[in-house]
């Protein structure tokens, strides 16, 4: 059994009783046991002769016990040096069991220091998340909502600026969920780049049929060139939207979840951050939306530095294969393709710079205005602050909990 619970033998004590029942001749054989040259004890072995129940019948005290056992062992021929060893009798067995014990602790000491200190510092988180009792007065009140309603603003606005701190990480930082999304949006852009040359394929041969006039091959007609890239300029706006409401449908989700990690104390509070947060985001949602618009409009206008338009058609004559014989076509494709780059360079910039005004900076600015607002209904302040019974249990537990694994360090400083 021993072997099972404790294979290396680091917490085995082996105990022999009954000496006196031992027959005649295989005393060697137990003295052996004892001085552990049978079966090896890391700790090895101890023998005692406990009281017999003649002895518990005739109501013998543990003190002559103790001395009758000591009797026994001092006049026998084989047990006698075990005595003298310390390995005999119930003294020598508290004495080594004291001494072990004593060890064990001092093994265990720095690894029980480490243990206390690890959770007295998750207890102080603890009471951090549920903060200090709400204050009675009123202007104490007051005091204590600002700092809770700051303390959430500061968490948020650290959180779009990338700055929150190691430990108000859960998972993915935000700032680089956001990221991945402006770089799938500019993925998207490259894509269509890429995609544009074989749209051009189409294009060129509706422009030869349908718009050519009598320009002789080889010249562009300005007019067809400014519908074309109107017209793919004007696809853009459903995808640049549809990002726009990712990006705002993560933000106001992981806001609410901030919001319940400071305010889930108070049910009354949280409700009314829930409301602020969704009215917000719907709002810069709204604002950002006409911005996107608007840009997509701007775009519509075509337009470029000359020095810009140059270097980029040449990257396109240089870069695009002869494909159409028709010298008119050939051009258009080239016009066509050094512009639309132009066009995704520009919004693979200005559309993450929209979201990132509305919805990352001013977002978090004007939510904040909007929570300080709750200060001015005087009537519910005490609503907003209103404890429910199990926070303020869950609070004097944690306490209670700190105060006990303060006295256990004290205690443990004591004992050295």
């Amino acid at each position: 059994m021993a072997q099972e619970v404790d294979p290396s033998g680091g917490r085995t004590l082996g105990i022999l009783t009954k000496p006196d029942l031992v027959d005649k001749g295989t005393e060697k054989n137990v003295v052996d046991i004892v001085k552990n040259l049978t079966v090896e004890l890391a700790k090895g072995y101890m023998i005692v002769k406990c009281r017999g129940q003649n002895d518990i019948n005739e109501n013998i005290s543990l003190v002559d016990a103790i001395a009758k056992e000591k009797a026994f062992f001092e006049d026998h021929d084989q047990f006698w040096p075990l005595l003298e060893e310390g390995k005999a009798g119930i003294p020598n067995l508290a004495v080594r069991l004291t001494k072990e014990l004593v060890n064990h602790i001092n093994k265990s000491l720095p690894h029980l220091r480490n243990e206390i200190e690890k959770k007295l510092n998750q207890s102080l988180q603890t009471l951090k998340k549920y903060s200090h009792a709400v204050p009675a007065s009123y202007s104490e009140q007051i005091t204590f909502l600002i700092e809770k309603i700051n303390s959430f603003c500061n968490h948020i606005k650290n959180l779009t600026m990338g700055e929150e701190p190691q430990n108000q990480i859960d998972g993915e930082r935000y700032i680089t969920i956001v990221r991945n999304e402006f770089d799938e949006w500019n993925t998207f852009l490259n894509k269509r780049v890429s995609k544009f040359q074989t749209h051009l394929e189409n294009v060129v041969h509706k422009y030869e049929s349908s718009y050519r006039g009598r320009e002789l091959p080889g010249f562009v007609n300005y007019n067809t060139f400014e519908s074309f890239i109107k017209e793919e300029v004007s696809t853009l706006e459903d995808p640049a939207i549809t990002k726009l409401k990712t990006i705002t449908e993560i933000t106001r989700d992981i806001f609410t979840v901030i919001a319940e990690q400071h305010f889930s104390a108070f049910g009354n509070l949280f409700k009314a951050a829930k409301v602020k947060i969704a009215i917000m985001s719907n709002k810069q949602e709204t604002e950002a939306e006409k911005f996107l618009q608007a840009q997509i409009k701007v775009e519509s206008v075509v337009y470029s530095q000359d020095r810009l338009y140059s270097d980029s058609l040449s990257k396109a004559k240089s870069n695009l294969p002869q494909a159409f014989a028709n010298g008119s076509i050939q051009e258009m494709s080239y016009h066509l393709q050094a512009y639309y780059k132009i066009v995704s360079h520009r919004l693979g910039d200005q559309i993450p710079m929209v979201i990132r005004c509305y919805i990352l900076n001013e977002f978090a600015d004007k939510l904040r205005i909007e929570m300080l607002q709750l200060i001015q209904d005087k009537d519910r302040i005490s609503v907003y602050l209103m404890e429910d019974a199990e926070t303020q249990m869950t609070r004097e537990n944690v306490k209670c909990k700190i105060d006990r694994l303060r006295q256990a360090q004290k205690k443990l400083l004591e004992f050295g």
